[in-house]
Formats: C-alpha cells, structure tokens, sequence
C-alpha cells in the first residue's frame, strides 16, 4: 500500500479506533472520487469519521444536519442583494467545500434531497442560473437513520445511484 495511504489510515485510526475496514473502504472511495452512504443509528461516530477523513488530508469539511425544515438553498448557498452595492452576491453553500456531510439525509424533504444530486454527480452548484464548480476533490459522505425509525423520507434511487457504496451499521459507538 502506498506509504502516503497507510499514514491517513493511521491518522484516521487514532480516532475512529477498530474499523481498520470501514477505514479502507472510505478511503478508496476518495481516491475513485465516489460518495459513501452511511446508515447507523444516531450518535455512533459518523461525524467523527468524516471529519476525520477531511483533518487527515487538509482537506475543507462542511456539515450539513438535515432536518424536515432544511431548505435546498442551506444546502447549494444562495444570492443575497447588497443594498450598497445594489448588486447580489453568492454566499455559497456547504457543498463548496471538499468533504461534506450531509448528516441524517432521510430526514429532510425529497426536495432538498434531490438539491445534492447536481453537485454530486457534476461536481457543480447551480445558484441563481449559474454554475459553480466545486473544490476538488470533492466528496460527500451521507448519513441516513435506519427507515425503521420514524420521520424519515426514503431516499430515491437516482439518489442512491450517486453514492459509490453504503455502509451499514459499521461504525463504532
């Protein structure tokens, strides 16, 4: 394995300790430049293991925790008027960063959901009728609760189709 390869699992292992697999698997998805799906129940280190993966690699991390009111625009950013300026500016979103969580997806609205598939697949954010690239590399790690659990929204398949794998149930508490 490649030396520079071994060093972010072992910087990633000093805090996600004994998913050496779950590890290796993240990993490579970064490298193929995929997106992983994380389903456990909340509070086992999800978060912890995407900010992990973003720290080890000096990469830029944005959190996004779904919720039923997340609106697409908390997602992709949005143009904003600048009295002074009498001209809009784009705040961008999360998604303009390299790793991004969007934690417990399957709480939110379809709508919002569907607002990840642009920049997921095309590595670009569309606001106001203009496209923005995002940095690269650019990865999103989803979280989703098990469907069992009330006040989730299935998620589609031409959502799941964006996501390169999913990992179940396979993250330390």
């Amino acid at each position: 394995m490649n030396e520079r390869i071994l060093k972010l699992k072992e910087n990633m292992e000093k805090r996600i300790v004994g998913k050496g697999e779950v590890i290796d698997r993240i990993i490579i998805a970064l490298l193929a430049e995929g997106h992983v799906l994380l389903e456990d129940v909340p509070g086992v280190g999800k978060t912890t293991l995407a900010k992990a993966l973003a720290d080890s690699v000096s990469l830029s991390f944005a959190r996004v925790q779904c919720t039923p009111d997340t609106m697409p625009s908390d997602i992709t950013g949005i143009s904003v008027y600048d009295k002074e300026k009498g001209t809009f500016s784009v705040m961008p979103g999360p998604v303009m960063s390299n790793i991004v969580l969007a934690d417990e997806l399957n709480r939110t609205s379809p709508k919002t959901q569907s607002a990840l598939l642009e920049v997921m697949e095309e590595h670009r954010v569309t606001i106001d009728g203009t496209s923005y690239p995002v940095p690269e590399p650019f990865m999103v790690l989803g979280t989703q609760n098990p469907s069992e659990m009330a006040g989730t929204y299935p998620l589609p398949e031409s959502q799941l189709d964006r996501f390169m794998m999913k990992l179940s149930g396979a993250i330390p508490k």
